[in-house]
């Protein structure tokens, strides 16, 4: 269990996807840009078995963008996606109407 404290600590905003590709060392990775409003960040999410790059281009997604940065089979990831997981399908979250890069989710 963790506090409401430590809970508030998690950044969690909308973005969105502004170009998608395969990672070159990777079979599950996805290396995607996003646009987070007032910075552009390239995240690496391993959902290359369930999306392709296309379906995610102009998609809105949740992501913790007060992650530490972390390097992935070589590539910088600057976030982290968030998805559900369910019976072998992985489902990325976004929100259920439009609204503007970087908007902050609570």
């Amino acid at each position: 269990m963790i506090s409401i404290d430590d809970f508030r600590k998690v950044e969690l905003k909308i973005a969105t996807v502004k170009s998608a590709e395969l990672h070159p060392n990777a079979d599950k990775l996805m290396v995607l840009q996003i646009d987070l409003g007032a910075e552009q960040r390239q995240i690496c999410a391993g959902i290359r078995n369930h999306y392709t790059p296309e379906e995610l281009v102009g998609k809105q997604v949740v992501v913790v963008a007060n992650l530490e940065t972390a390097k992935l089979r070589g590539l910088e990831s600057q976030g982290m996606l968030l998805a559900v997981s369910d019976e072998g399908r992985v489902i990325i979250l976004t929100p259920e109407k439009s609204v503007l890069a970087g908007a902050k989710v609570s």
